[in-house]
């Protein structure tokens, strides 16, 4: 009887453990997504990460069965946005797109309202814009070495714009500045679509943009690319910045990240759902025509990734004096 007892006992036990996990079971990944996930985007309507978000958020609700309601939270070069999302909830349905503004804001700012490495967890790299240096054909500059020059006769005069204090378009533009040895002034906007226009416009000089968002006002001959960060098909004649100005480093990743906490297995999923989006035929194509080079990976990958870009963005920091203001 008294193992007959033990018995009964242990397999009251185990069903009562398999009851209680239930719920962790839901979220583990098998349940998920049971409601809308909700995607924000650091940067507004026009720049990659909107794109990337617009791109892939309409596969994942047709994957999925659930909307995926995409949130442009721009300003502060992706902080406002970086701050929401790492008070959500970490179960998944609160996700962060972000550009590489995000490692940019770890090595610039010695405070921020949230720790870019402890607050987050990586779900997946999505891969590199090409970018590009640009100005307005009304200018008259015609080479980036004509740009130079131009900037060298009048140090302080020449206007470059970014998609905010601490994006990777205000950080490219300043490791442009530094190795061509020129005084320039930066002008901060909230997104790429709007420093591109004011370029369009002939209120500031130059600026250094990802392809995606200045392709089609090159292709309409309102901007004149310069250079781009490596050659590329889809603008056949225009030199690499590397060729003109040696030592030219490439822009880091835009990736997707969530509210440190959120399960690992939720975190798999959507990284494989992810990398089975950007290995469709109709999105390959639509990112190769940008020049965008796509590199999914896993979480832990993501993670190994965000650190090693912290510590290449810390150095350019450093290197062009850059100050947290």
């Amino acid at each position: 009887m008294r193992a007959l007892h033990r018995v009964a006992l242990a397999a009251a036990f185990a069903t009562g453990a398999a009851v209680a996990a239930l719920p962790c079971f839901a979220q583990s990944g098998r349940a998920y997504p049971a409601k809308p996930v909700r995607l924000v985007v650091s940067f507004p309507a026009g720049g990659t990460p909107d794109m990337l978000a617009r791109l892939i958020g309409p596969k994942m609700s047709e994957s999925w069965g659930q909307p995926v309601v995409i949130e442009n939270r721009p300003g502060a070069g992706g902080i406002i946005a970086a701050s929401i999302v790492a008070k959500a909830a970490p179960d998944g349905y609160t996700l962060l797109m972000v550009s590489p503004a995000f490692a940019i804001a770890a090595a610039l700012h010695p405070s921020l309202p949230y720790d870019p490495l402890k607050d987050f967890a990586g779900v997946t790299e999505i891969g590199f814009s090409t970018t590009v240096a640009v100005t307005s054909p009304a200018s008259g500059i015609k080479s980036v070495k004509e740009l130079i020059v131009l900037a060298q006769a009048h140090p302080g005069k020449m206007l470059y714009g970014s998609a905010g204090a601490g994006s990777a378009t205000h950080m490219n533009a300043e490791r442009f500045r530094v190795a061509a040895g020129i005084k320039a002034v930066h002008v901060a906007f909230k997104g790429q679509s709007e420093f591109l226009l004011e370029i369009v416009a002939g209120r500031i000089h130059y600026g250094v943009s990802g392809l995606g968002p200045a392709l089609s006002l090159i292709k309409d001959g309102r901007l004149l690319p310069l250079a781009v960060a490596q050659r590329t098909p889809v603008l056949p004649g225009v030199p690499a910045m590397a060729e003109v100005l040696p030592g030219w480093g490439r822009d880091g990743a835009q990736s997707l990240l969530a509210p440190a906490g959120t399960p690992r297995p939720v975190l798999n999923q959507i990284s494989k759902e992810v990398a089975r989006i950007l290995a469709l035929p109709d999105v390959r194509e639509r990112l190769e025509a940008i020049a965008f080079q796509i590199t999914p990976s896993t979480p832990e990958e993501h993670d190994r990734l965000l650190r090693a870009q912290i510590e290449v963005f810390s150095k350019v920091v450093r290197e062009a004096g850059l100050r947290p203001k």
